[in-house]
């Protein structure tokens, strides 16, 4: 595989074994190093279950992923209810340390100082809004250095000035890191504004074009004459 290459997806299909129909089919999805994809599509049409696949959570019916990766953090989307969750943010994240077999303590404090959390470091989980939820797991899989990361609807569940700031910090990440960025998106605005390329996925196909392409082939007229892309011009 070509060394700038860090993900490929060839003639991918998948399905369950308790349903004929095909989730996906026919997928081909190259990633260079220093891409940010979004990945966008109807609910249902198979979106997460790429990342899965992706990360090697599930195996394919027919083609191949190859992940050249060394280090990849995953976000996943935030579902779950941490009211009553007894943790704090520094323990969760020493777990995790643990748990990848890192030594160097003083990690935690730098992800939670780079995501602007440190001020909540002895904070319960559950006590935090949406935005700093979402900063938290961000900060969680910055833990292991990753060179590429997958999110799941990284703006789930937050209100508009959180993702204002959590889309900046994963642009950041990747125009100034150079960390690649692949992310399932139901934020159309942030996908339009960060990406370079979109991933759509329709009919259990996908297509992979520039943001400006996406507008012109997916967008009804409505669309996107109130697009991000189409008012920066």
């Amino acid at each position: 595989m070509d060394e700038q290459m860090i993900l490929r997806i060839d003639d991918l299909s998948f399905r369950y074994e308790s349903h004929e129909r095909f989730i996906l089919h026919g997928i081909n999805l190259h990633v260079q190093r220093g891409e940010y994809i979004s990945v966008l599509g109807e609910n249902g049409t198979g979106k997460s279950t790429l990342i899965k696949l992706m990360l090697k959570l599930l195996t394919p019916t027919n083609g191949v992923v190859i992940n050249s990766a060394k280090r990849i953090g995953y976000v996943p989307q935030r579902k779950e209810n941490l009211t009553n969750f007894p943790i704090t943010v520094a323990e969760m994240l020493h777990s995790y340390r643990a748990l990848l077999k890192e030594k160097n303590k003083a990690l935690v404090d730098s992800v939670l100082s780079e995501v602007g959390m440190s001020d909540f470091k002895n904070a319960l989980v559950g006590t935090l809004s949406g935005g700093q939820v979402q900063k938290v797991y961000i900060a969680r899989c910055l833990i292991g250095e990753p060179e590429l990361i997958i999110l799941d609807e990284p703006s789930t569940g937050v209100d508009f000035q959180g993702q204002r700031d959590i889309y900046a910090f994963i642009k950041n990440l990747n125009t100034q890191k150079g960390v690649t960025i692949i992310s399932v998106e139901h934020n159309l605005d942030a996908a339009l504004l960060n990406s370079t390329k979109i991933f759509h996925i329709e009919g259990s196909h996908g297509h992979l074009c520039t943001p400006d392409r996406y507008v012109a082939e997916f967008l009804n007229p409505k669309q996107a004459e109130s697009c991000p892309v189409c008012r920066e011009e």
